[in-house]
């Protein structure tokens, strides 16, 4: 017998919502734990380290996709894909800001969920055998961990993911749609603007060096500086 993937956490205060997904998940070999307010979510995932990615919706009763977000993410980087019945902007964004690494609007294919799932769990993963250490800055992209002058950066698992590409691809100019792709992958469906914002928090946690080394090119892009 295969080894189940991964430990999905489903949080939807709909049932349908939840056992259908569930019902997906497990028949493509995955673990699931459920949830149906924000509360019992963050209790699951406090008492499950096994938990590869969680799945939140935004309207829960308790707590909301949203605040459950800024809750993990105040000590931990798993990825968290937000579901809602609207498409506004205004919830694209909240989602982003609350730290999410993707969105889904309701209606949805199980089958191309899982997909997404399945492509956020590889960026998770996906990272290069190398350790930067240059001017106060060490990222180890094994680990998924940086530090600035020896402490270590809480980052979200988008802002790592930003800053290894932009040291990466340092002395060149990367649109925000370069970085959308390569961060979110292509099939993201919100706006290029989220990147403005998330690059803005990452500046605020590097301090000096943030402001100093990451560069707003106007018009196009951002360029990373050693």
């Amino acid at each position: 017998m295969n080894e189940p993937k991964a430990t999905v956490l489903i949080a939807d205060d709909e049932a349908r919502i939840t056992d259908l997904i569930n019902d997906f998940l497990i028949a493509n070999g995955y673990n699931t734990l459920i949830a149906h307010d924000g509360e019992t979510a963050i209790e699951l995932y406090s008492k499950h380290n096994e938990i590869s990615l969680i799945i939140l919706d935004i309207m829960m009763p308790e707590m909301d996709g949203w605040q459950v977000c800024r809750e993990i993410r105040k000590t931990s980087n798993v990825p968290i894909m937000l579901l809602t019945a609207r498409s506004e902007e205004f919830d694209q964004l909240m989602g982003f800001e609350s730290g999410a690494d993707d969105y889904v609007t309701k209606p949805f294919s199980p089958a191309v969920l899982v997909k997404r799932i399945e492509a956020l769990l590889r960026r998770s993963k996906a990272t290069k055998t190398t350790i930067s250490d240059k001017k106060g800055l060490v990222i180890n992209r094994d680990a998924y961990v940086a530090y600035m002058d020896g402490s270590v950066l809480e980052l979200t698992l988008k802002e790592f993911e930003i800053l290894v590409y932009l040291s990466d691809n340092h002395s060149r100019v990367l649109t925000r749609d370069q970085i959308l792709n390569a961060v979110w992958g292509y099939d993201f469906e919100g706006d290029n603007r989220t990147v403005d914002s998330h690059v803005a928090r990452l500046r605020t946690k590097l301090g000096s060096f943030g402001n100093t080394n990451i560069k707003t090119v106007y018009g196009m892009g951002y360029k990373f500086e050693w």
